[in-house]
């Protein structure tokens, strides 16, 4: 286990996520750049293939409270930090209606 870094010239945002996301591992990936726009896009689901996506910063190290783990070859998971037990439940939204008849979200009337 070594740290690998790959500097690679590229014409477009969409052809740097593409060569990022190429590679067999994926514990953690950076883009430097000043355009918010770049920023949400590497950190969404379209974006850095990689446990951590860092923005401006360099691929060492992690914060402590952050979930920590890699995709792909390098791991799958999040088994650290503060959001380590998410990977262990479902959430979802229940809503239970004990009455006999069928309102409406927030009590929405249409008469």
């Amino acid at each position: 286990f070594a740290p690998i870094l790959y500097v690679l010239p590229h014409n477009s945002f969409e052809e740097a996520v593409s060569i990022n996301n190429e590679v067999a591992q994926g514990l953690s990936s950076s883009i430097f750049t000043k355009n918010t726009e770049y920023i949400f896009r590497w950190v969404g689901p379209e974006g850095a293939d990689s446990g951590i996506a860092n923005v401006n910063i360099p691929t060492n190290g992690a914060e402590i409270g952050g979930a920590f783990g890699g995709e792909k070859e390098t791991g799958g998971g999040r088994e650290s930090g503060s959001d380590a037990w998410k990977q262990y439940c479902r959430r979802a939204t229940c809503t239970v209606n004990y009455s006999k008849s069928l309102p409406l979200a927030q009590g929405i009337d249409f008469s």
